[in-house]
């Protein structure tokens, strides 16, 4: 067997201030690579600077059609979340979003099935993604996705009902605001 060859891309980063702090999107002419979401400062700051809104802060000359694809996506979300259903996504170009992998597929699967608004229990997706055993391998899928927000791992919640964690435990504030942010726009 062959070992696959690791991609040669030139990847870009472009920064965004939104109400989560600085998000810095990631990727090549393939795709979006990473999405990371900074945490510098509290929802509730930036807030109340820019209610909902979600600003280029840094970025090259030159992007991707997927990295600027990303960013408009990005930018709905927050200014007219109920709209991203029917923008286009951008092509994802990392390693845990290729081939046929359990977090592959979980990742797809919550991609695909779980929507704007909606909630979906760990249990639930493991069903989802075939294999109703697979609890703690769903968490697992959840802190190894590369997307956070285009694929809304923030809608993945223990049984109970409880939101459960978010960044491994340090974002659990982020997650708490991801899912008022989705409910309140629902109903208005």
């Amino acid at each position: 067997m062959e070992k696959q060859r690791k991609s040669q891309c030139t990847q870009k980063t472009i920064s965004l201030l939104s109400p989560l702090g600085t998000i810095q999107v990631s990727g090549c002419e393939n795709g979006v690579h990473t999405i990371q979401i900074l945490m510098d400062v509290a929802p509730a700051e930036r807030s109340g600077v820019a209610p909902l809104s979600c600003v280029v802060n840094d970025s090259p000359a030159e992007t991707s059609p997927e990295l600027q694809r990303c960013v408009e996506w990005l930018q709905a979300y927050f200014s007219e979340p109920q709209t991203t259903g029917s923008l286009p996504l951008p092509a994802f170009h990392h390693p845990a979003l290729q081939g046929d992998s359990f977090t592959s597929n979980v990742l797809h699967v919550l991609l695909r099935d779980v929507k704007f608004g909606e909630t979906v229990s760990y249990k639930r997706l493991a069903e989802m993604a075939g294999n109703p055993r697979a609890v703690r391998a769903v968490g697992g899928a959840m802190r190894r996705n590369p997307v956070p927000l285009l694929i809304a791992c923030h809608r993945v919640i223990s049984s109970s009902g409880q939101s459960g964690p978010y960044m491994s435990g340090k974002g659990d504030h982020l997650k708490q605001w991801l899912l008022t942010h989705e409910r309140q726009r629902q109903e208005g």
